[in-house]
């Protein structure tokens, strides 16, 4: 386990080599000059050239893509343009709890309601129930998640007043736990939304696989309880395709991160992205796009770590 570990991080390098290749060459050419955010508009030419040749941007953009890329792997990724004098680590760092908090629960949310969902549809197959729940997962993959949370918060928070409007917590009061689970009730259940309705076809589909299998009829036959059967026998198999899902749900969960929190205004390393990208405050934007493609692959990591753990068939 621990070697099979090891090879596939080692794997992982040349990937993420990769994406910090194409996002510091997106920098690169995207549109303006990020020195003018940091300076007085009224700065002249020279002490702006000179700015420049002090901080190493004049330099060719192989030379300074190698000097990023030294630094991030000694955790420096260097100072926002935006927050002089903040370290780009320091923001991240200070956001990133929030989003995988955030990620973690609405990954729970989905699977606590997108399986059971699927075993119940899968063992009610042509009924009324199994249509119902069709019809409603059908209706989540065609509709925006961004749309649910701006219907919701109109009714559940102005209206009705059951959640807060946004946020991680209530502004001038000390830490309450409770307090902190209300905040993130309503943005972690529409981040779920994003994969809840497709996880529920996958899960029916894998159910039916295995409900027709020779030794659930076999099972059946000796007598067995109906949900000793379908739960002892059948989820467990019925699980493993779900937990290749998972490694595939990652990045749209850390995507839709980025649309949640701002609707939200939940401080996590999404919003962040999005003001950094307003901003044009490049070195936060690189910063977010290679710590998510870190935890994309890390998250293939564990599903491949589930499967086996799930499937005793598969050795390492």
């Amino acid at each position: 386990m621990t070697t099979y570990i090891v090879r596939r991080c080692l794997m992982a390098i040349p990937l993420l080599f990769i994406i910090t290749i194409i996002s510091f060459a997106m920098m690169q050419m995207a549109p303006g000059d990020p020195t003018a955010l940091m300076m007085d508009p009224m700065i002249k030419k020279e002490n702006l050239e000179a700015f420049k040749e002090a901080n190493g941007l004049n330099d060719n953009v192989a030379v300074q893509y190698v000097r990023w890329l030294g630094n991030m792997v000694q955790g420096d990724f260097g100072q926002s343009l935006i927050r002089q004098g903040v370290p780009v680590s320091e923001l991240v760092l200070a956001r990133l709890p929030n989003t995988l908090l955030l990620m973690l629960v609405s990954t729970i949310i989905a699977f606590l309601i997108s399986i059971p969902l699927g075993v119940i549809s899968a063992t009610k197959r042509n009924s009324l129930t199994d249509y119902s729940i069709t019809f409603v997962s059908f209706l989540g993959i065609a509709t925006p998640n961004f749309w649910i949370g701006l219907v919701l918060i109109m009714f559940a928070s102005v209206h009705m007043g059951w959640f807060p409007v946004g946020g991680v917590s209530t502004h001038g009061e000390a830490f309450n736990l409770w307090d902190r689970i209300h905040h993130l009730i309503l943005p972690a259940f529409v981040l779920a939304t994003a994969d809840m309705a497709g996880l529920t076809r996958y899960s029916r589909s894998s159910m039916l696989d295995v409900l027709r299998q020779d030794y659930i009829r076999t099972a059946k036959a000796n007598g067995f309880k109906s949900s000793t059967v379908i739960f002892k026998h059948g989820l467990r198999n019925g699980l493993i395709p779900i937990i290749t899902i998972f490694g595939l749900m990652l990045p749209s969960f850390i995507g839709g991160s980025v649309i949640i929190e701002s609707i939200f205004a939940w401080p996590g390393i999404g919003l962040l992205f999005v003001e950094a990208a307003f901003q044009r405050d490049y070195p936060v934007i690189m910063a977010v796009i290679v710590i998510a493609a870190t935890l994309v692959v890390i998250g293939n990591l564990l599903a491949d770590i589930l499967y086996a753990i799930f499937d005793p068939r598969i050795e390492y």
